[in-house]
């Protein structure tokens, strides 16, 4: 009998696709020798996986679906959906974390911003086959338990969101920033928000919510500035 460890290629006309099964790791389901490919290629690509995929994961599915194993803030949760879904419907539709927004679908506004092994990504532009494996994380799992995140605190206390539709993307890209930085200033925070886009506030409260959570987690006493509040 072929180890419960040991990776089980499928055949299926076209081809080879080499797997690695749930909990080895990082799963790479590609096909074999074949150079990275663009989104819609992937698509295809994962349109044809789905035709053999069910036999290494033994879950009985429609030809359309894969029941896959992802970790999402901090949970591993098994979850069916058809492989050419992106993170982004994945995460929306099949897990039901609305939290992370559609935006242009183009990889231009940030909105859909969640962060993989603790890296900023633009979920649209992903494959949820390629997380298989990877710590993702949304802006669901940035509170702990009912205490607030720094940077969701200092973004409610300063107006850094308003109509909020863009606040997950920012608050995540933010997150990865002060794990890496945690006295950045303010030019670094405007080149590592850069790619999202924001149409209400203007971008000055986000940048000083960033700098007031930073110095909140560096142990300081950090309380707005009067006129940050108020104007001058």
């Amino acid at each position: 009998m072929e180890p419960s460890g040991a990776p089980r290629p499928i055949t299926f006309r076209g081809g080879t696709v080499d797997s690695v099964p749930l909990g080895q790791g990082e799963l790479a389901t590609r096909l074999a020798g074949q150079p990275s490919r663009s989104r819609g290629a992937s698509r295809c690509a994962a349109s044809t996986l789905a035709r053999g995929a069910v036999a290494v994961y033994g879950a009985r599915m429609p030809a359309d679906r894969v029941l896959l194993e992802l970790t999402v803030n901090g949970e591993r949760q098994s979850v069916a959906f058809a492989p050419h879904k992106t993170l982004l419907e994945v995460l929306r539709e099949d897990m039901q974390l609305t939290g992370t927004k559609h935006g242009c679908e183009l990889g231009e506004c940030g909105t859909c911003t969640v962060l993989v092994d603790g890296k900023p990504v633009l979920s649209c532009l992903v494959l949820a086959l390629d997380a298989v494996g990877k710590d993702v994380r949304t802006v669901e799992g940035m509170a702990d338990g009912p205490d607030l995140h720094p940077l969701q605190t200092a973004f409610a206390e300063l107006g850094a969101a308003q109509c909020g539709y863009c606040t997950p993307g920012f608050l995540l890209a933010a997150q990865a920033l002060l794990e890496r930085d945690p006295d950045p200033d303010r030019e670094t925070i405007v080149a590592e928000l850069a790619g999202n886009l924001c149409r209400c506030t203007g971008y000055v409260k986000i940048f000083e919510a960033v700098e007031l959570a930073a110095a909140r987690m560096r142990g300081e006493d950090a309380q707005p500035a009067r006129e940050v509040l108020f104007g001058q």
